[in-house]
């Protein structure tokens, strides 16, 4: 799947050249070419250790620099010089997603608490750790208790969840972000995935929200966009009923491209695939040529992460990171330190890049070079 505007035009000292942007980005990331086409170089800026056992979940970019990193049942948040504020935690139960609001606001879900009526959802201050509010589910009017996974918000104060109840809670949950209510609920149909969901993506230009229950946590996966104007699953995507082969490539995550009507998704084999937006239930068109250089192996694999930034699009493997660029997002660079074992997840914001590694309490800071003093 291809972006648009191929064609590159240079000016150099009043005469014309034309080229194409996969030519510049095959030209690499250390040439003067591959430096005008990628104006986003990376440096290792630091790694900062923490003090929470046990493996990393999560971790997110802030809008201000700094980030938020997801262990267990404890969040902690760092601001953009990497000093931590208070931890936060929802009645210490196992958090399974974490997402910024705002620069000061960060909402985490987490497991259900047994033998309790409250809701596995919170919005906390990031500067005092204070929680501000649950936010509930409500079935035929009543308050029902759930678990939250995924999360997702959106550019009109919409805060969207996958959740897990005891009997018909299963779905997305779609609640204001200023007062905490529950505003939609987007019910499970029988023979798809939603409740269970990995992923959400919440695409401004077609108002619809990516969901997606990848493999292991379902046998198969289930990739869908959901239009809440019309309670419509507008576009859908399973490998249910597909043959099975041998080097069978299942669908480890997924990120969609609306500016070139795309849905990318990454498997187990290092492989990219693409599928076209424009059409309903069509097939994944593996890219061998977007194959990642192998990193280091690592005792504890995880399974690789997608991102998409500034027109690049930047995939997680073993204890490296690489970026594609041009429409036919060719290999240009790759993010890599030594330390701290496979990636296991990573986010980018705030003009910086964060990598949370597995076997380690640590997570690696990215980021552009400042330009230099006049």
């Amino acid at each position: 799947m291809k972006i648009p505007k191929d064609r590159v035009r240079l000016n150099v000292g009043g005469r014309i050249f034309e080229t194409t942007s996969t030519t510049l980005a095959n030209a690499g990331r250390n040439s003067f070419f591959g430096a005008l086409f990628s104006e986003n170089w990376l440096r290792h800026s630091r790694s900062v250790t923490g003090r929470a056992p046990g493996d990393g979940t999560a971790i997110r970019a802030g809008p201000d620099g700094g980030c938020c990193v997801a262990h267990g049942s404890v969040v902690h948040v760092y601001d953009w010089i990497m000093e931590e504020h208070p931890p936060l935690n929802l009645d210490y139960q196992r958090v399974n997603d974490v997402a910024w609001v705002d620069s000061e606001n960060i909402i985490i879900s987490a497991c259900e608490r047994l033998g309790r009526g409250d809701g596995g959802m919170g919005l906390f201050s990031k500067s005092t750790g204070e929680l501000r509010y649950k936010f509930q589910v409500c079935h035929e009017n009543q308050v029902k208790s759930f678990t939250a996974g995924a999360l997702s918000t959106s550019s009109d104060y919409k805060i969207f969840s996958s959740c897990k109840g005891r009997s018909n809670e299963y779905g997305i949950g779609v609640w204001d972000q200023v007062t905490g209510k529950q505003i939609d609920f987007f019910y499970e149909s029988p023979g798809w995935s939603l409740g269970d969901a990995d992923k959400l993506q919440w695409l401004n230009g077609s108002n619809c929200l990516l969901v997606a229950t990848l493999f292991p946590r379902k046998d198969n996966c289930y990739i869908s966009m959901l239009d809440f104007r019309d309670k419509k699953m507008v576009w859908s995507w399973s490998d249910f009923g597909a043959p099975i082969t041998v080097d069978e490539k299942r669908v480890r995550d997924t990120i969609a491209m609306e500016d070139s009507n795309a849905i990318c998704v990454v498997n187990e084999y290092e492989d990219l695939g693409f599928m076209d937006l424009r059409m309903n239930g069509g097939s994944v068109k593996w890219s061998s040529r977007s194959r990642m250089m192998k990193g280091k192996l690592s005792d504890e694999p995880c399974y690789p992460k997608l991102a998409l930034h500034g027109g690049q699009l930047f995939s997680s493997m073993d204890d490296c990171i690489s970026v594609f660029c041009g429409p036919d997002w060719v290999l240009t660079s790759r993010l890599r330190r030594d330390y701290g074992g496979s990636i296991c997840d990573f986010s980018i914001g705030g003009d910086r890049l964060f990598a949370l590694h597995s076997e380690e309490n640590v997570f690696d800071v990215w980021e552009t070079p400042p330009p230099p003093i006049s």
